[in-house]
């Protein structure tokens, strides 16, 4: 699954607006910018970046190089090795376990930069009532939309769960209004619950859709219900982070997934 490359499409976003910082007069501190969703049985990596200007066009800020970063399970520690510029990577898979609590440790500029997240269970019993479902189009604003499908998982705890959905088909078919957007992917807080029901309102578009169910840890849904999606020059002190001087995310998942057609 390429859970990662999924997560990004669905927050870039949200990070884009971790690495920029207000235009005024104060100078402000120079902080890295920290990007890394661990995943259990997956190659460990964390990107970092330097904070950009609201006025920079680009998508994030210059990456940051020629760091050492270090990586704790709580028994073991390991040294992130720089491939791509501001990429880290720890290739050995069977680092990144359940139930572990993982520690990022480096030094930026003058000050100690750490983060702390733990890797939570498999998502378990994840099923769709549907594979397939036929509908009309979009409903009109005085009628509410019929639910199409559901989907479960099991969750006695009420634990923190995300749906991501995501449509390789493109824009080529919109369903109903939003159709006029060009994002296909959506993600969505299941707000503790073991169950989503689905109208015909919440896709897009026509197509093949990936679901995606993660079980993440209260850092990523604290980002999710942020404003940050809306920010301005004005808000974005109020960006959350799990990011001890620095900002950005660092967090990990585990996560299932199936499939669901819109026809």
């Amino acid at each position: 699954m390429e859970i990662k490359k999924y997560l990004l499409l669905a927050l870039g976003a949200m990070l884009l607006l971790f690495s920029c910082k207000k235009d005024t007069t104060i100078t402000t501190t120079n902080l890295p910018v920290v990007e890394a969703y661990l995943v259990a049985g997956h190659v460990l990596s964390v990107k970092l970046y330097q904070q950009k200007s609201l006025t920079d066009t680009a998508k994030y800020g210059v990456a940051i190089t020629g760091q050492q970063l270090t990586v704790s399970d709580g028994s073991n520690s390991v040294q992130l090795t720089e491939g791509t510029k501001g990429t880290y990577t720890y290739s050995d898979t069977t680092f990144l376990t359940t139930g572990k609590t993982y520690a990022l440790t480096f030094k930026y500029l003058a000050n100690t930069v750490t983060a702390k997240t733990t890797m939570p269970a498999k998502p378990q019993g994840f099923a769709t009532q549907y594979i397939s479902v036929s509908v009309a189009g979009a409903s009109t604003p005085n009628i509410k939309p019929d639910t199409i499908n559901r989907f479960t998982w099991t969750n006695p705890d009420s634990i923190n769960h995300v749906l991501v959905f995501k449509n390789p088909d493109g824009i080529a078919f919109p369903l109903n209004n939003r159709g006029n957007s060009t994002i296909t992917d959506f993600q969505i807080n299941t707000e503790r619950k073991s169950v989503y029901y689905v109208t015909p309102n919440i896709f897009p578009f026509y197509g093949h859709y990936k679901v995606i169910l993660l079980r993440v840890n209260q850092e990523y849904i604290d980002l999710l219900k942020s404003n940050t999606s809306r920010s301005t020059s004005q808000n974005l002190v109020n960006t959350p982070t799990n990011v001890v001087n620095g900002f950005g995310i660092f967090t990990a998942m585990q996560a299932d997934t199936l499939s669901f057609n819109v026809l």
